[in-house]
């Protein structure tokens, strides 16, 4: 078949390798000027099944509202005459129950775990290099209370089968020899050595040229502007560069799918949430991350790439906005320099914005609609982690198989 893959961040060029190794004509329509310019271009980095907890908690709500009068929260709500705000918010409020919570954390962990083997294999069947680090993330707990806390928490992921051990501080920093500085920062820990990290942007450029290598076709710097419909099916895209007919179309533009989808009478229940990161480079003399992990007391997230030390944190209800200061920066770098206070160049920062595309359950949009319209997003803070597997379980449906993951919770809803 002839297949348009609209995007090309880490969803969009997954699905289209795993659609070209199943024999498929592949098109990729991307309206920046390369791959991987979006969401996947600094994120955390975090290969990490074991971080699938629901977003959408008894605790969220609180934590909310306490955003709107201090600073340091780690969700922050931006009120806004944004409609999309306010409906996609109290879709977000529903699922805060404890019920609602473990449910979409099981369904996020069984996607995240099958998607971690197939982004590993996708490297190895396409000879890519990623500034991967495999063997384990280190969860960090700055007292005993939340240590005891984030154990009990973790039940419901061992309850699913994942490997997680309880670990205290002289475990951790001989796990991790570059916390011995930040002994008296920590009570412990939770080490779940199947999680991993890498560079998502490395990841997906590199794909991306074995892509091209492999006949795909892409269209760079080509805004999708609408479709040309021949009954219920999409008969050709519509493009800035013209139109690209084919018999198949998969949707892949992360916060922007929504937008695009309701030009098919389509409600997607994605809305961007704004997310912070900052890469400091690595000399020789500083002593960076031996694993990546997270303080899972301020939710600061942080991983090696090579050279380099990314650092993340933050999710801020606040729509499209990309824009953001020095001073965003200060709590989320004060935090990690308390863990690693030699682990970069920390007097040269260089800070990013981007907008993760979530929906109010937290498991990503993924089936056939219309037609001939498949849809694949929605990944949330978790595409660098799901994405490979929801490029297999796209290219599944498309030859009529049963995909590996039941699709419960992530259809069109």
């Amino acid at each position: 078949m002839k297949i348009t893959v609209l995007g090309a961040g880490i969803v969009g060029i997954t699905t289209a390798w795993e659609l070209m190794r199943d024999g498929h004509e592949v098109t990729v329509v991307e309206r920046l000027s390369g791959p991987a310019l979006g969401t996947s271009f600094a994120n955390a980095g975090l290969i990490a099944p074991s971080h699938s907890f629901s977003w959408a908690s008894p605790r969220a709500p609180k934590i909310l509202a306490k955003s709107l009068y201090l600073p340091g929260q780690a969700l922050r709500f931006r009120p806004s005459l944004d409609p999309h705000l306010w409906t996609w918010s109290a879709r977000f409020l529903r699922n805060c129950t404890a019920a609602r919570a473990i449910r979409n954390t099981r369904r996020k962990l069984r996607l995240a775990r099958y998607s971690a083997e197939r982004l590993h294999a996708i490297a190895e069947d396409a000879a890519i290099t990623f500034h991967g680090v495999p063997g384990g993330l280190v969860y960090l707990y700055r007292s005993a209370q939340t240590l005891q806390k984030g154990a009990a928490n973790m039940a419901i992921l061992r309850e699913e089968g994942m490997d997680l051990r309880v670990i205290d501080a002289d475990e951790a920093i001989r796990i991790d020899p570059s916390l011995a500085a930040a002994r008296e920062h920590i009570a412990g820990a939770v080490w779940c050595p199947d999680d991993g990290s890498g560079d998502a942007r490395v990841y997906t450029c590199a794909l991306a040229a074995r892509c091209a290598e492999e006949g795909i076709g892409f269209r760079y710097d080509t805004e999708v502007t609408g479709f040309r419909r021949q009954g219920d099916s999409i008969a050709a895209v519509k493009t800035s560069q013209g139109e690209i007919a084919g018999d198949l179309v998969v949707l892949c533009l992360g916060v922007w799918s929504p937008a695009l989808g309701r030009r098919l009478g389509l409600s997607l229940p994605v809305y961007p949430i704004k997310g912070y990161s900052v890469t400091l480079p690595i000399g020789p003399e500083h002593q960076p991350p031996t694993f990546g992990g997270v303080d899972e007391d301020n939710l600061v997230a942080y991983a090696r790439f090579g050279d380099r030390m990314r650092v993340t944190a933050t999710a801020e209800f606040a729509g499209f906005d990309t824009s953001h200061k020095p001073a965003d920066f200060d709590h989320m770098l004060a935090k990690v320099r308390e863990l690693y206070p030699e682990g970069a160049d920390y007097a040269r920062p260089d800070y990013w914005a981007g907008l993760r595309p979530m929906t109010p359950e937290g498991t990503p949009v993924i089936g056939r609609t219309c037609g001939n319209l498949i849809v694949n997003t929605g990944h949330g803070h978790m595409g660098w982690t799901m994405a490979p597997g929801s490029a297999r379980i796209v290219a599944d449906l498309v030859k009529g198989a049963e995909p590996a993951v039941p699709l419960d919770g992530m259809g069109l809803r």
